[in-house]
């Protein structure tokens, strides 16, 4: 189950030496390791990669073979495959003995950290449901997220739990908490407390000597509910998407078909796989990188590398000591790398990709890759709703179609689709993008009519404007959704909005995106006061910052004497309060 990752030095065959379909037919041929087959998904006849792992638990046994090889490194922490397979034995017999069972939902709240991931597997391989948390969420925020799901286990570390404490008495179906990493000494008390992590399985210096335990005995299978990612709406509130078992085995496979075709359209033979190191500073609560990252490492023997904040110096100290391949997330990352003065005193030579997705790049990122840091430039397309990677779009074929975000993966299925979601416009047209496959989540938790208006027969409504060419390369165009993406975090901008609207000196308002050479976009707010009240923009702006997640406070806050202008169905021109913003737009 080896991740198939792109090879960066081409040879001289002319490109491309294969179309699309011609690469993708070769691959997944019968008896190929890309073959597929056809199965009943819910109703619905899907393509499926039929050498994917079945479940989570198959995923984490066959990890373990990659032994001594190292699976994590933060800081001075350095975690091979068999210790991080020790942790996830002891902790998924803890949590056993604590009453958890299959469906029960198990919540996680923590920086990346090695524990995150053996948190993750303890909970998935017992076929509970994993429910990652944005670790920058508020307080409230966070509590939201416990509630909606009706998380049992708490697993969380010092910084998050000093925020959920103040709200425990609020979280009566919270029945155990575990910390790691406590600043301070932890009290279990009758109403709340907690329990230290580090109680039941130790600081990850000591997961090699823990015994070699196996996985408790739970029957799994591939539509097994699996994980709630959060995602957030149109309304504001934030929605679990409900995820399988086979939607993040997919991603395995999926990841290194796209790799294998590049590498056939470019002219070479694939190369034998071999283990890799990734750099990431993606939040693990993200689809992109718990499912398109984290699951292919775990089958291939990669090692991930974290980062707690992305600092360029640091990075580059990284890249050249662990020979790191791969980095990425962002573009801010990449632009970074880049424009650093003391770029010429590393060597960076091992980077082989440079990939990111979830904010929009320019063509000018995509050619300074391959020219300046000598690496293959990557993006794709994806979302929470399909457990992330769909498109891909790596090498010479980003080089030659920067603004796509490349062609469906061979088992996912593209449509774009008129706005009353009925016919399905001819190649070229632009229209709502929808997609079908079996990365696509069950739903949405506890949603039933979001449910119904965004899953409609196996395809995601996604919300997203797009154009396929001839060749089914795909072209995001705008967003049918409000929302900004800064730096790959979405923002909604009705979240934000009823936000201010609760400031009682603001009758209406606005947010828009904003572009922003490295972040992409940034949020920025257009408000009209009412008569006589009076606030600046640093006040509103602290508003929002004392209820929401700071990465969705409007980097600046224009005054309008008039109402917003709207259209005759009342709602807001959004495009016409761009103008406000013409000086930093120019800055």
């Amino acid at each position: 189950m080896e991740e198939i990752v792109l090879a960066t030095q081409p040879t001289a065959v002319s490109w491309p030496a294969m179309s699309v379909a011609q690469a993708g037919a070769a691959l997944t041929a019968p008896g190929a390791k890309f073959e597929m087959e056809t199965l009943d998904i819910r109703g619905v006849p899907t393509r499926v990669w039929k050498n994917a792992p079945p479940h989570m638990a198959a995923l984490l046994v066959l990890s373990r073979n990659h032994g001594d090889r190292l699976a994590t490194i933060y800081e001075d922490e350095r975690v091979s495959y068999d210790a991080q397979f020790r942790a996830v034995a002891a902790l998924a017999a803890d949590l056993v003995r604590g009453g958890v069972t299959k469906g029960d939902r198990v919540a996680i709240a923590m920086r990346n950290l090695p524990e995150w991931i053996v948190g993750f597997f303890a909970i998935t391989t017992l076929g509970a449901i994993a429910v990652p948390l944005n670790a920058w969420w508020t307080g409230e925020e966070l509590a939201y997220g416990l509630t909606d799901s009706g998380a049992k286990v708490l697993i969380a570390d010092d910084e998050r739990w000093e925020r959920i404490a103040p709200l425990r008495a609020a979280l009566p179906m919270l029945e155990r908490v575990l910390v790691g990493r406590a600043a301070r000494p932890l009290v279990i008390e009758e109403e709340g407390g907690a329990e230290r992590l580090e109680d039941v399985i130790g600081t990850p210096h000591d997961w090699p000597s823990l015994p070699a335990g196996e996985l408790p005995p739970v029957e799994l299978l591939p539509e097994d509910e699996a994980t709630i990612l959060y995602t957030s709406g149109t309304t504001g509130k934030p929605k679990g998407a409900l995820g399988t078992h086979r939607n993040f085995m997919t991603n395995i496979l999926s990841t290194g078909f796209a790799a294998a075709r590049t590498i056939l359209r470019r002219g070479d033979p694939l190369p034998e796989p071999v283990p890799k190191v990734a750099l990431t500073v993606i939040p693990l609560f993200h689809a992109t990188a718990l499912s398109a990252g984290l699951m292919g490492a775990m089958a291939g023997g990669h090692t991930i590398i974290y980062m707690r904040k992305f600092e360029p110096v640091r990075a580059m100290e990284i890249i050249e000591r662990e020979k790191v391949n791969s980095t990425g997330g962002v573009p801010t990352i990449a632009w970074q790398l880049l424009e650093h003065p003391e770029r010429h005193r590393y060597d960076l030579s091992s980077l082989e990709t440079i990939g990111y997705g979830g904010a929009p790049s320019a063509p000018e990122l995509v050619r300074k890759i391959a020219s300046d840091l000598k690496s293959a430039p990557g993006n794709g397309w994806g979302m929470t709703e399909t457990t992330a990677t769909v498109t891909t779009h790596s090498g010479e074929d980003y080089i030659h179609r920067p603004e796509s975000c490349g062609p469906a993966v061979a088992v996912a299925d593209l449509k774009i689709m008129d706005a009353d979601g009925v016919r399905e416009l001819p190649t070229g047209e632009v229209g709502e993008l929808w997609a079908r496959g079996p990365m696509i989540v069950k739903g949405y938790w506890n949603k039933p009519e979001a449910t119904a208006a965004t899953f409609v027969d196996g395809w995601v409504r996604t919300g997203d404007l797009a154009r396929i060419d001839e060749e089914g390369f795909c072209f995001i165009i705008d967003r049918a959704k409000d929302m900004v993406i800064r730096g790959g975090e979405n923002i909604y901008s009705s979240e934000i909005e009823n936000v201010l609207y609760d400031h009682p000196a603001v009758t209406d308002c606005a947010l828009i995106g904003i572009p922003h050479r490295t972040l992409g976009e940034e949020p920025a707010a257009v408000v009209h006061l009412a008569p006589g009240a009076t606030a600046s923009e640093a006040e509103l702006q602290a508003w929002v910052r004392a209820r929401l997640a700071a990465f969705k406070v409007p980097v600046a806050i224009r005054f309008c004497d008039e109402m917003l202008p709207r259209n005759a169905n009342g709602k807001i021109l959004k495009r016409d309060l761009k103008a406000y913003f013409e000086d930093r737009a120019a800055a």
